[in-house]
């Protein structure tokens, strides 16, 4: 098997920011090194790193000029990745994510059959398939808390809607193309919708308002309708706990 590009080069974006670029391939063997790389630069504390957004294949460091020269921070960034091939950093959790989908509720899913007719699948086998895949969350971005997810199996691969949705409610899963996805807040959009999870994504009023983190995985779980309210209630109440477990295998 062809292993992904590694290239590591550095580039600057504008006056107190930089891209750190380690790769042109959406792969896990890039992301694993993204991730060691955050979780460094979070531990190290390096004086004049104000924050740092990682991508598919690049992490961006927002930095004070003031404080760390561009060729200093470059120098840093190196070491640290030099570092995380010693370091063992934590092992990334899986979030399970409960879904209602549209063999329970057309409202929630209505391309659902879409989904499945265009593949040549019964609507149990999309979702069979759909939930039977831990997605790894390369990135974290587009609209708060929206996730770019790997890991769609090609069997349920399917095009965007042809007429947009002016409104897709919060908590939509989605499909478009080779990629699945969850609508963190209202917002126009054209993937195929097949369920909806009562989970909020993004709440400004969270003492962490982005739900997932990149670097961590995403499993979808079906659950009746019913379920689906009353974990809708339990979130209003403050009584229900999001199921986090470490992944005990994680790709390669």
């Amino acid at each position: 098997m062809t292993q992904p590009k590694q290239e590591k080069t550095f580039m600057p974006a504008g006056d107190c920011a930089l891209f750190m670029k380690l790769g042109d391939t959406i792969a896990p063997e890039i992301n694993s090194r993204i991730r060691s790389i955050s979780y460094l630069l979070e531990k190290e504390n390096i004086e004049g790193v104000i924050e740092w957004i990682p991508a598919y294949c690049t992490i961006m460091v927002v930095y004070n000029p003031l404080i760390i020269s561009y060729h200093e921070l470059v120098e840093r960034l190196q070491e640290l990745e030099q570092k995380g091939e010693e370091v063992a950093f934590p092992s990334p959790l899986i979030v399970e994510i409960p879904t209602t989908y549209g063999n329970e509720c057309s409202e929630f899913g209505p391309d659902v059959e879409d989904v499945a007719e265009i593949n040549g699948l019964t609507v149990e086998e999309v979702i069979e398939i759909h939930t039977g895949v831990d997605y790894l969350i390369y990135m974290i971005g587009f609209t708060p808390g929206f996730s770019f997810l790997g890991g769609l199996s090609e069997k349920i691969a399917t095009p965007r809607v042809e007429q947009p949705r002016k409104r897709v409610p919060a908590g939509s899963v989605g499909i478009a193309g080779n990629q699945t996805g969850i609508y963190p807040i209202d917002s126009p959009g054209g993937w195929r919708l097949i369920g909806r999870t009562p989970l909020k994504l993004f709440d400004p009023e969270r003492e962490e308002p982005i739900l997932l983190k990149a670097g961590n995985y995403l499993r979808f779980t079906p659950i009746t309708l019913e379920r689906y309210y009353e974990i809708a209630e339990e979130i209003e109440n403050n009584t229900y706990t999001v199921k986090k477990y470490p992944l005990i295998h994680e790709e390669s």
